[in-house]
């Protein structure tokens, strides 16, 4: 599997590194082509659009009918609209040509304190939540074009974000919900020239950004990988079904060559000089031709004995992965760090704990279990904290 990068991060827009669910692309297309001026109504999943003539875009001008959350084509004068179609994609680019760089501020008064995971489906009840910012923190919300492809063929294309904060490097969870969130409600992003990170800490965040990003796909990726390995193996064992039945097509000749040299072999001295020559000619045309398929037949056998090994390299070749990760769009978010204060309480006791947390990111620290010091998590939740902080798969008491 072949992981390739793009060496240029190219166009960056404001608004549109978000989580690419089909609600996204639906919130930000209806944005971004209200924002030029044209025409949308919209009809459950049917949305009528008209683009004028003298707007200044590279989108195609006049009438479309958009379906959305439709992946198949479903006749000339209908396209679908969903994060891998064609019109949201010249959307992104057109988008990512006009803003090439935004930013937008996240702060306590714009969400909810995030529950973490360990506590949200926990049997422990939260009284009360409240954070206390300290200062101010920079990430870049990064929108990634995935792109998964054989040298033979193409296999698939998808969009992918991830928050990466500027200072630390860390991923961060949760931003880019909540930069969805704040995008969908119009909220104005700054100015390119109100962007704090400059140029090349921004092109080192995104090439920092791949390797995290490429795990968490990895499971999307091994699926493919499957698929084109399993195309391989059929392509493989077809190959080697035509290979047997060219053996023993070549066995069949062999046998019937054989047989009409021995034939000749008899007529030799039965017939008279002239004769003779005719025959001693076509005797050796069929040795001559018996040597070519005996020697074929040898090839064969020995390909089939060492497994085809350059037909084997050739057609794995072919159905060799490559992932091409090039970044499509950058938004720089400025959020706050701080401390969130959680009133837990539990058949009759009180604890209020002190977590670092970040505005749309959620809490940023570990919380250990007392007694065995697992840290908590979505799979082993908080469970009870009337003699300290006890985990789910804790037997401490």
């Amino acid at each position: 599997m072949v992981y390739s990068r793009d060496s240029i991060w190219g166009p960056m827009m404001t608004n549109a590194a978000v989580p690419v669910t089909q609600s996204a692309v639906e919130n930000f297309t209806v944005r971004y082509l209200r924002s030029l001026g044209s025409q949308v109504k919209i009809r459950d999943n049917e949305w009528q659009v008209m683009i004028p003539e003298d707007v200044d875009t590279e989108l195609p001008k006049g009438e479309h009918v958009l379906l959305c959350d439709t992946v198949e084509e479903s006749d000339e004068t209908h396209e679908p609209l969903h994060p891998e179609s064609s019109f949201f994609q010249s959307v992104l680019n057109d988008a990512s040509n006009r803003a090439p760089l935004g930013g937008i501020r996240i702060d306590a008064t714009d969400t909810d304190v995030i529950v973490p995971d360990w506590l949200r489906e926990s049997p422990v009840s939260i009284s009360d939540i409240d954070f206390t910012p300290y200062y101010d923190r920079y990430a870049l919300v990064i929108l990634f074009r995935v792109t998964v492809e054989t040298v033979s063929e193409y296999q698939q294309e998808f969009l992918r974000s991830i928050g990466i904060d500027v200072r630390s490097e860390e991923v961060l969870s949760n931003i880019d919900e909540t930069f969805l969130t704040l995008a969908s409600s119009e909220t104005a992003a700054a100015s390119s020239e109100d962007i704090a990170t400059g140029p090349e800490q921004i092109e080192h965040l995104i090439d920092v950004s791949r390797d995290p990003l490429i795990s968490e796909i990895q499971p999307q990726i091994d699926e493919i990988h499957q698929e084109a390995s399993r195309a391989a193996d059929a392509e493989i064992e077809e190959y080697r079904q035509l290979q047997r039945q060219r053996e023993k097509e070549c066995e069949t000749k062999i046998t019937g060559l054989r047989s009409n040299i021995e034939d000749l072999n008899e007529l030799i001295d039965d017939k008279d000089q002239t004769e003779r020559v005719e025959v001693l000619k076509q005797r050796r045309e069929y040795k001559s031709k018996l040597q070519e398929v005996e020697t074929e037949l040898k090839e064969l056998r020995r390909g089939r004995e060492q497994g085809y090994p350059d037909q084997q390299r050739e057609i794995r070749e072919r159905h060799e992965l490559e992932v091409v990760v090039t970044p499509v769009t950058v938004t720089e978010v400025e959020y706050e760090r701080g401390d969130a204060k959680f009133e837990l309480k539990d058949h009759g006791s009180t604890v209020t704990l002190t977590v670092g947390y970040g505005s749309g990111v959620g809490v940023s620290e570990d919380i250990d279990c007392d007694f065995c010091n697992r840290p908590l998590s979505e799979e082993n939740q908080l469970r009870s904290i009337t003699n300290g902080v006890i985990c789910t798969s804790c037997s401490g008491k």
